[in-house]
Formats: structure tokens, C-alpha cells, sequence
């Protein structure tokens, strides 16, 4: 059965890149999602005046991973304590958010966020939000670690961020 999950992560060229490799993982999208304009641009994003936040929409087969797995996996993968950054990245657009697409991935958010800050021992400033419309990012921007691997982002941030998860979650890992 697919399930959907919509995760601002920071930047989503790190987030897509990380859960393409996650097994029971159909598909994933980055995109915007939270704003107040309908199909904005990446330029427009940018201008950190739509309200939108980016995002990737993960769609996947909750007989294989679960939510809650999803989430853990979201929370090892980036850092939900900086507020609206992740590193170098600045800005609304950056929030650590779930659009959460059901009541019951609200109760699931919300029990792994306290878990974290437990584990993390600080608070977690990620957004617990209600659904909104997600609009699909330009085309340039899908798989774009997979399309650029040498290029300077992918190798400073990208790939220790996917050096890190596959340690971590190797039983997770597609085959």
C-alpha cells in the first residue's frame, strides 16, 4: 500500500539524494510546499517571500518501511534544532517541517519529535504542519545529486551526509 510523506528537510537536493536509497521507497519529488502562491519558482522561493518551504515528497510502500521509519531516518539526516537553516543554508525555506498527510502521521510527527529532543537532549524546532498543496520543483532540480555528483555541493555537503546515513542505516539501504 503507498503512503505518502512531505518533509522539509533543508535543502532538497540532500533529502532526495538520501531517501532514494531507502528501501520500500517508490519515489521521491522535490518541491514546495506551505506558500501562499500557487506553482512559485525557485527563484521566487528564494526570494524567502512565498512562504514555501522546500520539500520532498516521498512516496512509499508502508508493507516495506513505515512512517515512523520515514521519520527516523528525516531526523538522522539533518538537523531539526537550527531554526529556518540547515549549515550553510538560510532562510524560511530551509524549516524543518512535515506536512503531515493523515491525522495518524500527526500523532507519529509528533511522538518521534519528542523522542528526538529526548535523544538530543534540545529542543526540535521542526514544524508539525497540516497538508498543504505540494508543487513539483523544476525539472533540473530532480535527481540532481545523482545528475551532478562532482559538483561542488554534492561533494561538500551531499555526499558525507550520504556517507553518514548508509553507516547508520545500512539495513535500510535498496539492495
Amino acid at each position: 500500500m503507498t503512503e505518502v510523506a512531505i518533509l522539509g528537510g533543508g535543502c532538497f537536493w540532500c533529502t532526495e539524494s538520501v531517501f532514494q536509497s531507502v528501501r520500500g521507497v517508490l519515489d521521491v519529488t522535490p518541491g514546495y510546499s506551505g506558500g501562499h502562491i500557487d506553482n512559485p519558482s525557485y527563484e521566487q522561493v528564494c526570494s524567502k517571500t512565498t512562504g514555501h518551504i522546500e520539500v520532498v515528497r516521498v512516496a512509499f510502500d508502508n508493507q516495506v518501511i513505515d512512517f515512523q521509519t520515514i521519520l527516523q531516518v528525516f531526523f538522522a539526516t539533518h538537523d531539526p534544532t537550527t531554526l529556518d537553516r540547515q549549515g550553510g543554508d538560510v532562510g524560511p525555506q530551509y524549516a524543518s517541517a512535515i506536512f503531515c498527510q493523515s491525522p495518524s502521521q500527526t500523532e507519529i510527527a509528533r511522538q518521534t519529535i519528542a523522542e528526538v529532543q529526548a535523544q538530543l537532549g534540545e529542543p526540535v524546532v521542526t514544524k508539525v504542519l497540516e497538508a498543504e498543496h505540494f508543487w513539483p520543483a523544476e525539472d533540473y532540480h530532480h535527481n540532481y545529486y545523482v545528475q551532478h555528483p562532482g559538483q561542488g555541493y554534492c561533494q561538500v555537503v551531499i555526499s558525507p551526509k550520504l556517507g553518514k546515513f548508509r553507516k547508520q542505516f545500512s539495513q535500510l539501504l535498496v539492495g
